[in-house]
């Protein structure tokens, strides 16, 4: 869904359509995005308008860029005590 509102804001009734979701499957869906910041939901009568909110993908982007400096410096780590293994062998 993400990935489809990065080409512009959509209907609920059109984003669900490419998971072959129910429309109650879709807007619980949006409703998970929505509390985690990621998208924001506007009413248009009786149609819910969906976009991407980059503040909220900001933060996850910066969460995400710390964890991977986290497991980029152990992975790399590792990987030096398994060459060095082999080159014992």
């Amino acid at each position: 869904m993400l990935s489809a509102l990065a080409r512009g804001e959509s209907g609920l009734k059109d984003l669900a359509k490419p998971f072959s979701m129910s429309l109650a499957g879709a807007c619980k869906h949006v409703r998970v995005l929505e509390d985690a910041g990621l998208v924001r939901r506007k009413k248009s009568g009786r149609d819910n308008i969906i976009r991407l909110n980059p503040g909220g993908l900001k933060k996850a982007h910066q969460w995400i860029s710390f964890y991977e400096r986290f497991w980029r410096t152990r992975l790399d780590a590792l990987e030096g005590e398994l060459r060095k293994g082999e080159r014992h062998e």
